[in-house]
């Protein structure tokens, strides 16, 4: 919403006899502002247009199916079958993009976090490059007469591209306001 620094009153000859008096039309005053005042910014403006809270709110929805994920693994196989069970690496890279998602959703309310949104989102893509890594070694070695643990494993592996897909995003739009904000 535009805002202007103008004089409002009306300026006019008060002394002129009313024109209504005369059977004319009466003449309509009206302001025009002569400046505009450009609306002030807040805090991460540019970034909460992006709204990273949605983006946050898929990281959690994709944390919690990763988990869920990793605890149908690990009831329907056994510990020492596969790596992905061995360092439960569905609950650990779930855990972690749950509070990604936490923390990138409450970047509205409180833009302070933005730093330890960046680091958290960092580290659960380093974390998810190790785990990708070994759901490929896992796929490598696996066990043809097993089918429905290949389909899970997959399944985990592409919700983990997913989460390093968001975080990637969230990273990319948090450096970009940090180097717009840095002089």
């Amino acid at each position: 919403m535009a805002c202007a620094d103008a004089d409002m009153d009306i300026h006019g000859d008060d002394t002129e006899p009313s024109r209504a008096d005369r059977g004319e039309l009466p003449v309509l005053q009206h302001y025009q502002a002569t400046e505009l005042i450009p609306e002030e910014k807040g805090p991460l403006h540019d970034l909460m247009q992006k709204q990273p809270a949605v983006l946050g709110s898929l990281q959690m929805l994709s944390g919690f199916l990763s988990v869920g994920v990793g605890i149908l693994f690990a009831l329907t196989q056994g510990m020492n079958e596969s790596l992905f069970t061995l360092f439960r690496v569905s609950h650990l890279t779930g855990a972690l993009f749950f509070i990604a998602g936490v923390v990138s959703t409450l970047l509205l309310k409180y833009p302070a976090l933005v730093p330890l949104s960046f680091r958290v989102n960092c580290g659960c893509i380093a974390v998810s490059v190790a785990a990708a890594c070994l759901i490929s070694v896992d796929l490598a070695n696996w066990n043809p007469e097993k089918e429905a643990h290949l389909r899970m494993e997959v399944l985990a592996l592409c919700v983990l591209g997913l989460e390093v897909f968001l975080s990637a995003v969230l990273c990319f739009w948090f450096s970009k306001e940090k180097r717009a904000k840095s002089p």
